[in-house]
């Protein structure tokens, strides 16, 4: 895989490119091919900025296609007039209801992605993109998953419902046409239940894709003989080893290490090129 080499532009937006300098600042595929980069929205909360820098790292870091991250940040969407709601006391993070818009600010075109920030990818976005069907007008993991503990990350309560976690990661079909019930009206009025259980759509326009796509520490298990059961993307939906509550968790050692990583590069961009 070629090493990354990527804009950061005042908008928040990182776009990875070919190796080789573009002159024309077109976005180009790892093998020199023109494509448009596949789009992926991630959440962002202040409080855990370093896990956002070491999720986009890590996508960054595996993709073989390009990609185009943003991350979804409330004073700006507020700014923008395109969020207005009141932060209610079960949001856990600033994106809660924000992570809706994901299909609007993708202008309702194509595919696009949206992954909350505590994640760790291992595998290549590519296979996961390449699982997307037209058919559907969403693909998650179906976790069935029920907490067992009533606080999570830093203090935060954790609440119990239907689908829980399935929002945390969606490939959204942004040109379906039920996707367009996702104006930033509605996702500035409706309740959590339907944003969250995803009531604008029937239960057969929500495809599936493999939980190792979004792993829930604490909760999906390794099973060493099964390499279908190898996680592709590490949620740490409890709380990651940026929490000194979390900091000994599973798969805690995995983070730190691409965190350590993550620095690296940020020092070696940061320095000059010539002394």
């Amino acid at each position: 895989m070629s090493s990354i080499v990527k804009d950061l532009h005042s908008n928040g937006v990182d776009v990875k490119k070919s190796e080789s300098p573009l002159s024309n600042g077109n976005v180009h595929s790892t093998n020199g091919t023109n494509s448009k980069p596949f789009k992926i929205f991630i959440g962002y909360d202040p409080r855990e900025d370093v896990a956002y820098e070491v999720c986009r790292y890590s996508l960054l870091k595996r993709s073989s296609i390009p990609i185009e991250i943003t991350p979804i940040k409330q004073y700006e969407l507020r700014q923008q007039g395109l969020y207005w709601r009141e932060r209610g006391k079960l949001e856990s993070t600033e994106f809660s209801f924000s992570r809706f818009l994901t299909p609007h600010l993708a202008n309702y075109e194509g595919w696009a992605m949206f992954v909350d920030c505590d994640f760790l990818y291992l595998g290549d976005i590519k296979e996961l993109r390449d699982m997307v069907d037209d058919k559907y007008a969403l693909m998650c993991v179906h976790h069935d998953y029920t907490p067992k503990e009533t606080t999570k990350m830093d203090g935060a309560v954790q609440t119990v419902y239907p689908r829980k976690n399935w929002s945390s990661m969606v490939l959204y079909n942004c040109g379906h046409p039920k996707n367009k019930a996702l104006t930033p009206e509605v996702v500035n009025s409706e309740s959590g239940a339907f944003l969250h259980r995803f009531m604008w759509l029937e239960d057969e326009e929500i495809g599936e894709v493999p939980f190792v796509w979004n792993f829930l520490v604490g909760h999906n298990k390794v099973v060493e003989v099964d390499p279908a059961t190898f996680p592709k993307a590490i949620h740490y939906t409890l709380g990651g080893p940026w929490f000194e509550a979390w900091k000994d968790c599973e798969f805690g050692d995995l983070w730190l290490k691409e965190l350590e990583e993550c620095e690296k590069a940020k020092e070696k961009v940061a320095k000059p090129m010539f002394v």
